[in-house]
């Protein structure tokens, strides 16, 4: 009896494993601002399990991931990038630029650094279907970015749009819109049928813990440091937005920690941790969500 048992798991282990070799998913990197490393460990986990995907979503922190992946940078180039970055180069501290753009920072130098990375690549360059979502706050709700709408865009482009965090960078101005994060918008949009012919999407969500950081001395000009206190609370917050039931399934939430998303002093032992947070909690939720329930 118990040989014979062995042999039925053995048998399902490997059903398990040809038909997880077989699964093609759409891959969609929510969010992350500045903890983008989790979506790193996520990507070499998808190696790992060996699931296909020739189309992928990239939303804030999580576009900067997909935009290098989809132009050909391997998962161990991205991860040595982002390890050798540092992302204090990226801030800005203008009060006149906040008042007259809505954000401390211009992104011009986030933007020059993209497109170095991805060699002035267009979205039509690329030879994955990629997707990059920001928001309109004009009212215009998520705005797609992909080689259907915009084919002659340049990828850093989109990728400055979507990473438009709130008083941290300036809006932008695209056509009709005016942009900003691209994690601020309706969780449905998320779940399109991205590749068109009903390949399940497997959306990426980081989750951070508030946490309440020792008072600063008193300045004369405080606008500064009350500005950046009110951008990491609201971020915190919109990483901890509830899932809809009706998303649960096509869902993973990986825990960050206490790590901010606009935590631009990040070090690298923090980046390490993140990438295995990522890694770890795709390597084992993956297969329980591509799981089918069998019929009775």
């Amino acid at each position: 009896m118990g040989i014979h048992k062995t042999n039925v798991c053995q048998q399902l282990n490997e059903i398990t494993m040809e038909a997880q070799n077989s699964i093609k998913i759409v891959p969609v990197f929510s969010g992350g601002g500045t903890r983008l490393a989790a979506h790193i460990g996520i990507l070499q986990a998808l190696k790992e399990l060996k699931i296909s995907f020739s189309c992928l979503v990239g939303v804030s922190g999580g576009s900067i991931i997909a935009s290098l992946y989809c132009s050909g940078m391997s998962i161990e180039d991205i991860k040595a990038l982002a390890l050798e970055t540092d992302f204090r180069k990226f801030r800005g501290y203008s009060l006149i630029r906040l008042l007259k753009d809505g954000g401390l920072s211009s992104g011009d130098k986030f933007e020059k650094w993209m497109d170095k990375q991805l060699s002035g690549k267009t979205f039509a360059d690329l030879p994955h279907d990629l997707n990059i979502l920001a928001t309109d706050v004009n009212g215009g709700g998520p705005v797609v970015f992909n080689r259907r709408n915009t084919p002659e865009l340049k990828v850093s482009k989109a990728v400055r749009f979507s990473m438009s965090i709130p008083l941290v960078f300036s809006f932008q101005k695209f056509e009709e819109y005016i942009l900003t994060d691209g994690a601020i918008l309706s969780e449905d949009a998320l779940f399109n049928d991205w590749a068109g012919d009903g390949t399940p999407t497997i959306c990426f969500r980081l989750k951070s813990k508030p946490v309440k950081k020792q008072q600063q001395k008193h300045s004369i000009f405080p606008l500064k440091r009350y500005v950046l206190m009110l951008v990491r609370t609201f971020m915190t917050a919109v990483s901890r937005e509830y899932v809809q039931a009706n998303h649960w399934h096509s869902t993973i939430i990986v825990d960050t920690g206490n790590i901010s998303p606009v935590d631009f002093t990040i070090s690298n032992e923090q980046k390490e941790e993140l990438y295995k947070a990522g890694y770890l909690t795709a390597l084992s939720i993956i297969p329980k969500k591509l799981v089918q329930p069998v019929a009775n």
